[in-house]
Order: structure tokens, then sequence, then C-alpha cells
């Protein structure tokens, strides 16, 4: 969502995280205690990197504490190093039987005027 004192005018059309959520577009990691033991704030995931995450649960077998925590762990490893790209962190990590890249994002959520969430 963009303020309408915006240097582009007034918003058209916004799309929230909460609506996201409700949607199924992103996965709402936080019912696992894993994530909350790694994160402070509520850990999402897009449906397309759930669906990986089921694949390896389901044919693999992983569980997905296991796959949280790993993608957790990689990702904080990335944080402050040189190569993070402000917000966005990337990382390898593998799920399952697979090596993929993947992409951590920390931003303001539903607020905009809010630092972090």
């Amino acid at each position: 969502m963009i303020h309408s004192d915006s240097n582009f005018g007034e918003v058209i059309y916004s799309y929230s995280r909460k609506q996201a959520l409700q949607d199924g577009v992103l996965v709402d990691l936080s019912q696992w205690k894993v994530a909350r033991d790694h994160w402070k704030l509520p850990l999402a995931c897009t449906s397309a990197v759930f669906s990986i995450m089921e694949h390896a649960v389901q044919h693999e077998g992983c569980d997905y504490p296991g796959i949280i925590h790993d993608l957790s762990w990689l990702a904080k490893q990335q944080i402050g190093k040189p190569n993070a790209n402000g917000p966005e962190v990337y990382f390898p990590c593998t799920v399952g039987n697979r090596t993929m890249n993947f992409k951590l994002h920390c931003g303001p959520g539903d607020d905009p005027t809010s630092n972090i969430g």
C-alpha cells in the first residue's frame, strides 16, 4: 500500500499481506513453533515455496519443522553480509533432495508507516 501523498499519486489498487494470506498466495509459517523460535516477526512464504515444502514432506521423508529450521538458519547466516540487498537476502537451501535458491524479504507488512512487520 502506498500513501496518497507519494510521488505516484493516489493508490488505485493495493493487495495487502493479510489478503494474500487469506487467498493462499502466502502461507503463514508462524503456525509452527520453530518459525516463532527463529523469528520475532511473523513468517510467511509464497504458495510456490510451500508447494516445494509439501512435496518434500510427502515424498522425501522430510517434515515442516525441519525444513523451516533449515531455511531460517541459512537465511539468518546471510543477514548483514555484503551480498545482502537491503531488506532482501538470497541463499541456497536443500529441501528434500533438491538444492534451490531462496529469498528472504523483511518489510512493513500491511502498515507502510511501520519499519517492520
